[in-house]
C-alpha cells in the first residue's frame, strides 16, 4: 500500500481546528497555563520598600501580588486585596517597574494591604515569575508552592470563583 500525501491535508486541518476549539472553550481562553503550578515559588530577588523585610516562602498561605501605581486594573483589584488583608491573609506586594514615590502615593490614597513590598524596578523578578503584565496574583501554600497564578485584576467574581477556592485548597492541602 502506497502512502498518499494528499491525506495529510485533512489530518493537519483537523489538528489545527481541534486546537482552536480547545483554546476557545477553555475556562478562561485569555489565560495561558503556568508551568509554575505545584512548583516552589521563585525567590523574590528585590529590595524591600520602606524597610519591611520580605518573607521567606513557607510556613503560611499567602498571596504574591505584582502591581504598579500606573496600572489602571491594579486600582480595580485593590479593594479586594484590602478585604483579604483585613481577613488576616498575608499578601506580599511586588511593585513592578514603578517609581517608589508613585507607589507610596498609590498606597497612601487606596490603603496598604501588603505585609511587605519588594521593588522590581527592572522587571527581572517579574521575568523569573513568568509575569505577562500587571496585575498578576499568585496563591502560595504553606510549603511555598504556587497553587494558582491569576493574570489580570482580582474582581469580586475572580475572588469568589478562583482566589478563595485556591486559598482554601492551599490551607487544606487540596
Amino acid at each position: 500500500m502506497k502512502f498518499n500525501p494528499i491525506l495529510l491535508v485533512p489530518l493537519i486541518a483537523g489538528v489545527i481546528l481541534g486546537t482552536f476549539l480547545w483554546a476557545m472553550f477553555r475556562e478562561n481562553p485569555d489565560e495561558l497555563p503556568s508551568t509554575f503550578i505545584a512548583q516552589a515559588a521563585p525567590p523574590l530577588t528585590v529590595e524591600p520598600m520602606d524597610g519591611r523585610p520580605l518573607p521567606e516562602f513557607g510556613g503560611e498561605v499567602m498571596l504574591v501580588n505584582f502591581w504598579a501605581s500606573w496600572c489602571g486594573p491594579c486600582r480595580i483589584e485593590h479593594p479586594h486585596l484590602m478585604d483579604l488583608a483585613e481577613e488576616g491573609l498575608a499578601i506580599v506586594g511586588v511593585n513592578y517597574k514603578d517609581d517608589p514615590d508613585d507607589a507610596r502615593g498609590f498606597l497612601a490614597e487606596l490603603g496598604d494591604p501588603y505585609t511587605a513590598i519588594g521593588v522590581d524596578e527592572t522587571g527581572r523578578t517579574g521575568i523569573d515569575w513568568g509575569l505577562y503584565g500587571v496585575p498578576e496574583t499568585f496563591v502560595l501554600d504553606a510549603d511555598g508552592r504556587i497553587v494558582l497564578r491569576f493574570p489580570g485584576p482580582v474582581t469580586e467574581e475572580v475572588l469568589e470563583a478562583r482566589i478563595r477556592p485556591a486559598i482554601e485548597a492551599a490551607r487544606t492541602g487540596g
